[in-house]
């Protein structure tokens, strides 16, 4: 299954899974006329350098591409931890996408430092609560607000920067193979989703995912 940028704009639309030997799959993007890529499920749902929120071991994914200058992520971003919370069966994969700019790169590379010390969930749940736009000063005040050191989390990303810097640029190059316009994002089971999601909405999503696995 072929699907262009304006399917994918005009709502939501499935990935095109097509199964291949050895039980992977692909996603089939139009790229346009030349030139066709593919991105595997495995790929965008189970990178293994991508933290990961809620339960582990869920059997349903939940993806989103957000960034932490973006009020829509940030808007919705408790609703979306509740519900996978209460879930209890729900990886959240949440794909750092800075597309705001200097402060909202800084904020990334901050978090995901602060992963390597096990601190992941706390700076991005600190960095979520804030209002939409930051600075890097501001930055760093919520996270040491937070109980977080910035230095140290600064630290251990320039540590383990190979790792880091390839993660936010395979999550750029997947959001442009994806033909995704802006943050949030989400990927749920094998469906797109672009844009803000409801209480509602998430739920439907969620129990559609479910019935179609």
């Amino acid at each position: 299954m072929s699907i262009t940028r304006r399917d994918i704009l005009a709502g939501t639309v499935g990935l095109g899974l097509a199964g291949i030997a050895g039980g992977a799959f692909l996603l089939s993007m139009d790229r346009g006329a030349s030139k066709a890529a593919a991105l595997s499920v495995q790929d965008v749902l189970h990178d293994p350098d991508n933290p990961v929120l809620g339960n582990p071991k869920g059997a349903l994914t939940i993806v989103e591409y957000f960034d932490y200058q973006c009020p829509f992520c940030k808007r919705g971003h408790s609703m979306l931890t509740r519900v996978v919370d209460e879930d209890g069966d729900i990886r959240l994969v949440m794909k750092d996408w800075p597309i705001f700019g200097a402060p909202s790169v800084r904020a990334s590379q901050l978090v995901l430092g602060a992963s390597s010390t096990g601190e992941y969930e706390k700076a991005h749940s600190a960095l979520m609560a804030t209002e939409a736009k930051l600075s890097e000063g501001q930055i760093r005040q919520v996270l040491r607000d937070g109980g977080i050191d910035p230095d140290a989390s600064l630290a251990a990303y320039r540590a383990d920067r190979g790792k880091w810097d390839g993660l936010l640029s395979r999550n750029s190059a997947q959001a442009g193979e994806l033909g995704l316009q802006g943050t949030p994002a989400f990927i749920v089971g094998a469906k797109i989703y672009p844009g803000a999601l409801d209480e509602t909405g998430l739920r439907a999503i969620i129990a559609d995912a479910r019935a179609a696995a």
